[in-house]
């Protein structure tokens, strides 16, 4: 498995903006061969921004790499960074190689 995450810092007075952004966005991920789970994850508050990060679970580290060179991430991400910032700067992306993994 391979998780992909991409955090955001988030402008508080730009928040819901934000959050709606993705509530409100075309889901593709769940067409894509290999992709197993998403989540949208809301931490802790700053003095002048709010962490914000996308997670998903991925089969192989490959899936994941299909994903981002396929013609749906180019139609997910195609409004990315348009409009009004809303985030101190672009997405910092950290991807891991699942070691252990234990289910209930």
């Amino acid at each position: 498995m391979y998780i992909a995450m991409n955090r955001f810092q988030v402008l508080p007075e730009s928040e819901e903006a934000f959050r709606q952004r993705w509530l409100d966005r075309e889901v593709l991920l769940t067409t894509v061969p290999g992709f197993v789970s998403f989540s949208l994850l809301r931490g802790p508050v700053k003095d002048d921004h709010i962490l914000w990060s996308s997670h998903t679970i991925w089969k192989s580290r490959e899936a994941f790499k299909d994903w981002t060179q396929s013609e749906q991430f180019r139609k997910a991400h195609a409004g990315a960074g348009g409009n009004k910032p809303l985030t101190l700067g672009p997405p910092v992306f950290e991807g891991f190689e699942v070691v252990q993994h234990i289910d209930n």
